[in-house]
């Protein structure tokens, strides 16, 4: 891959899968650059079912199943909507080594006040039944 070719990583927020990246995926590949829009866990093509997540985990599984299948060496600029801000914090924690740059698109971004479990804990307030 060239110096000026990124790979951009496209992570959808919820209640969306990687469909809705469709016009943005034109417009970096016209640019020449590399693309890899994901479905989550129970989204999109994604062939989980709602009832079969039960963590955090099992939702960005398949985000994370792709950042540990990149070859060493090579990294990607993650983009995440909204609750994706989330998803994209947890693979950068887990492969920084791989993420040469992380974008939130109107998107939850954690910090030291506010990490990933204090958002966590604040939806489950809202569904304590989940």
């Amino acid at each position: 891959m060239g110096e000026d070719v990124k790979h951009f990583v496209l992570v959808h927020g919820v209640c969306h899968g990687s469909w809705c990246w469709y016009r943005l995926i034109a417009l970096l590949k016209q640019a020449g650059h590399r693309v890899t829009a994901l479905d989550l866990g129970a989204c999109g093509i994604n062939p989980k079912q709602l009832n079969e997540i039960t963590s955090i985990w099992d939702y960005v599984h398949p985000l994370m199943e792709f950042m540990a299948s990149l070859p060493q060496g090579e990294s990607v600029i993650l983009v995440g909507h909204s609750y994706a801000g989330l998803c994209i914090s947890l693979a950068m924690e887990s492969f920084p080594e791989k993420v040469s740059l992380g974008v939130f698109v109107t998107a939850y971004m954690p910090d030291f006040k506010s990490p990933p479990l204090t958002l966590i804990q604040e939806v489950k307030s809202f569904f304590p039944n989940s």
